[in-house]
């Protein structure tokens, strides 16, 4: 291992996330080596203009089989792209950035917004956003923790 993989946060299979521009606190997130993209739970999905700028406001259910409670969200959007699931369907999606804090680290990352109320975990960490950030161990979980406010910048 080079000094350089060896010096980077090592992830299970599934960890535990904090979104603090979102006021998600936390989220189980599935790691996840074969989705190109990050995707997060949404529901109510409602595009508008905020200063001329074009946002979304969603819903999200942070507990995994908890329909219950919601946390309303809102973020700017920076994008919208098709996205084509496990399964071979094609979605178009809208797509934020926002904060992710994993463990000790923070870092900006993109997520399409889908509804996943049928799937186990509320969030997927894809490929992108753990690029040349973390090592993946995928006999392990939740090797980052809870979040917490010690943070490190990545």
């Amino acid at each position: 291992m080079s000094n350089i993989t060896s010096s980077m946060p090592m992830l299970g299979w599934r960890e535990w996330v904090e979104l603090p521009e979102l006021n998600i606190h936390q989220i189980k997130a599935k790691i996840d080596t074969g989705a190109r993209s990050s995707a997060l739970h949404a529901f109510a999905i409602e595009p508008y203009r905020k200063n001329g700028q074009r946002w979304v406001m969603f819903a999200i259910h942070p507990k995994q089989r908890h329909s219950d409670v919601f946390i309303e969200c809102h973020a700017p959007i920076k994008d919208r792209r098709i996205v084509t699931d496990s399964g071979g369907h094609k979605q178009r999606r809208y797509v934020i950035e926002t904060q992710l804090v994993l463990g000790q680290s923070r870092i900006n990352a993109e997520m399409t917004l889908t509804n996943r109320d049928s799937m186990l975990f509320r969030m997927l960490i894809g490929r992108t956003t753990m690029n040349n950030r973390f090592i993946i161990d995928p006999n392990s979980s939740y090797l980052q923790g809870k979040p917490n406010k010690l943070i490190q910048v990545l």
